[in-house]
């Protein structure tokens, strides 16, 4: 399978430099190009991408406005941007973007992001998700955290605190020794009890959640005491 992408970006040389990294890879391929947010969800319209890379500040409608606007239509979204961390990470991700990656990440992470995102998985640049998901928690401490809809079993709430660690659902499964297909259910089943869109959302309700109740506590494999993850 080929992996159709839309690059939105206010910047040619950026778009160009995005395009070669990308489509020197044998199962991605550029099928448009957007100067702007208005043009971004006119292309998606039109070519119906399977990822669209957005930059995050771009002139007439930004990429939150994009995210927004593409939210559950069939491109998923991963904002690139030279912004490590402001409201606009986490708006995008409220947004129901599918990932966040800085332009100077690399390109082996840029690809992995699209791939991310095309199989339904999220991936967030390493050197912005501290920063992040302390951002989140200082947010669940000011405002209501979500209450599952039916309780998180016990095999949810394991992948649930790995999703929250930032694993793949391939880690997760070779974590836990059991199939991929099994922890994609899993995932599904989550995103409906929590009421959220996606893996982003489950890092976004763990750690608001963190210090209200959840995670419950577990055994500490080193002291046998209870803590908390």
């Amino acid at each position: 399978m080929t992996i159709r992408v839309l690059l939105a970006d206010d910047q040619a040389m950026v778009r160009a430099s995005l395009r070669i990294i990308l489509e020197d890879q044998p199962d991605i391929t550029v099928v448009a190009e957007a100067g702007d947010g208005v043009e971004a969800i006119e292309q998606a319209h039109r070519t119906r991408p399977d990822v669209c890379l957005v930059d995050i500040q771009m002139p007439r409608l930004d990429g939150i406005e994009v995210a927004r606007a593409l939210a559950g239509a069939p491109p998923r979204v991963v904002m690139v941007t030279t912004f490590d961390l402001d409201e606009y990470v986490y708006g995008a991700l409220r947004c129901g973007a599918a990932g966040f990656v800085l332009k100077d990440a690399g390109p082996r992470l840029l690809v992995e992001a699209v791939r991310a995102a095309y199989t339904g998985d999220a991936l967030i640049s390493p050197s912005i998700t501290l920063r992040l998901l302390r951002h989140l928690a200082d947010r669940g401490t000011r405002t209501g955290t979500r209450v599952p809809a039916q309780p998180l079993t016990a095999r949810e709430t394991e992948i649930v605190q790995a999703i929250g660690r930032g694993r793949t659902n391939q880690e997760i499964a070779d974590e836990l020794f059991i199939s991929l297909s099994t922890v994609k259910g899993h995932v599904s089943g989550i995103t409906a009890k929590l009421g959220v869109r996606n893996r982003v959302e489950i890092v976004a309700w763990v750690w608001e959640s963190r210090g209200r109740g959840w995670p419950p506590p577990e055994d500490d494999p080193v002291t046998g005491r209870h803590r908390m993850w």
